[in-house]
């Protein structure tokens, strides 16, 4: 029996993440009274009782916590991070255990897990594939887009769309500083920083991450079918991808993996203008947040 402690169980992940645990077998989770959820001296004790202390708050609480975990030396608990506070950050294990072969065990044995960010996901996972095949150039410039649901935007946004105040769709971090940005550098093997346009819909959860191709501007320019091979040969095996490859138009929706720890590679081409684009749709509050949160919570109980 393993306990674990959500801590900020109140908010949109940690909640999904409690559900998601909920009738876990061998799994108990422990928590604090509302009161006690800002106290140092009660969560270092909590965190002294369990196994895993799952981080489900913002960026400056989570580097608190994680001090107070660091403080406790050999009695400290294994941690997941689902803020964006530790993603690059030394010491802590990227929490993408398909990012490259054997990854997975790397997460496993670790003490300290970042979660990956939403988009960040989607990007890493079409991109990272490519670089280390020698398909794409990692000094390549490169363009994403990627649009969300408004679920993944913090209490402000949820209330905005939930109360008919905000827009159908807007773009948004068009100062192209996205919190997202340095860990989709430095995980997707790129050495040229992308440009990534990021945008929200009015639906409350999906998305779709979206890089297009010029492919005669690529290393043996390479055909629809080259592109996949990497993709098929990359995910095989891994319960969570799928991989599709198309020449015919088509239409992608967001919502279609709500509800499911899933991620599908689409590549899309036109072979006459030798132009591609990659996509990757999946629930961002799936496999881009709670659901890779849980994910990586079972391989670290060896389960």
């Amino acid at each position: 029996m393993a306990t674990i402690f959500i801590d900020g169980e109140a908010g949109t992940t940690g909640l999904q993440i409690r559900e998601k645990l909920a009738d876990a077998s061998g799994i108990t989770l422990a928590s604090l009274a509302p009161e006690a959820r800002k106290d140092p001296e009660a969560k270092r004790k909590l965190y002294g009782e369990v196994e895993v202390v799952i981080l489900c708050l913002p960026d400056e609480a989570a580097k608190e916590a994680a001090k107070l975990i660091d403080e406790m030396g050999d009695k400290a608990p294994r941690v997941i991070d689902a803020s964006s506070a530790h993603r690059v950050a030394d010491g802590w294990t990227y929490g993408m255990p398909e990012l490259i072969a054997g990854h997975e065990q790397a997460v496993a044995v670790a003490r300290k897990v970042t979660n990956p960010g939403c988009h960040a996901t989607g990007a890493i996972a079409l991109l990272r594939p490519l670089t280390d095949a020698g398909l794409l150039p990692k000094d390549a410039p490169v363009s994403i887009a990627s649009v969300s649901g408004y679920s993944g935007g913090g209490k402000a946004m949820i209330e905005a769309y939930e109360t008919g105040k905000a827009p159908a769709f807007e773009l948004y971090a068009l100062g192209l500083e996205h919190k997202h940005m340095p860990e989709i550098q430095r995980q997707s093997g790129l050495t040229i920083r992308p440009i990534f346009v990021p945008s929200v819909g009015n639906f409350r959860q999906g998305m779709l991450v979206s890089v297009p191709l010029h492919l005669d501007h690529l290393p043996g320019k390479p055909k629809l079918a080259d592109v996949k091979a990497v993709y098929d040969a990359h995910y095989a095996g891994r319960k969570h991808f799928r991989v599709f490859g198309s020449a015919e138009n088509a239409r992608l929706e967001p919502e279609a993996l709500n509800g499911t720890n899933d991620i599908e590679i689409h590549v899309f081409a036109n072979e006459t203008r030798r132009q591609a684009v990659l996509v990757a749709r999946f629930d961002n509050l799936g496999k881009g947040a709670s659901g890779a949160a849980v994910q990586n919570l079972m391989l670290m109980l060896g389960r």
